[in-house]
């Protein structure tokens, strides 16, 4: 038995995981790992998740460069989500989105309508060639 056998997986074998950014306490992103995505996590020290659209791996950096160095893993108390504590690097500010904002979370809730919150960093066009 391992430290992966604690943690509460989905039917599918995932596990919800929040990146926040370690100096900030911003949360940058949500995303889902498996087994191998956590364990190559913390072997790393860089974030990897598992992308359900693709079916595979995804080391977060491997297209743009905005690599998530891991600084710390928690598990909450339902053993059923994961928290990265993170440093965004390849771009300063951080980027995590891939809409070229710092964070995935950049939308708001004001007066019945979503409203763009945070300023695009980084051209889209330009990470993604």
């Amino acid at each position: 038995m391992t430290w992966l056998d604690d943690i509460r997986w989905d039917d599918k074998g995932l596990v919800p995981v929040i990146a926040q950014e370690a100096a900030s306490g911003d949360v940058v992103m949500f995303a889902w790992m498996n087994r191998e995505a956590l364990a190559e996590t913390a072997r790393k020290g860089e974030a990897v998740y598992y992308s359900r659209s693709r079916g595979k791996l995804w080391h977060k950096g491997e297209e743009s460069g905005h690599i998530q160095k891991v600084h710390e893993i928690r598990l909450d108390c339902d053993n059923d989500v994961v928290l990265l504590k993170v440093t965004q690097l390849g771009h300063e500010p951080g980027i995590a989105c891939h809409t070229g904002r710092h964070s995935c979370f950049f939308q708001k809730l004001d007066d019945s309508q979503w409203v763009s919150t945070d300023p695009v960093l980084k051209d889209p066009g330009e990470i993604y060639k």
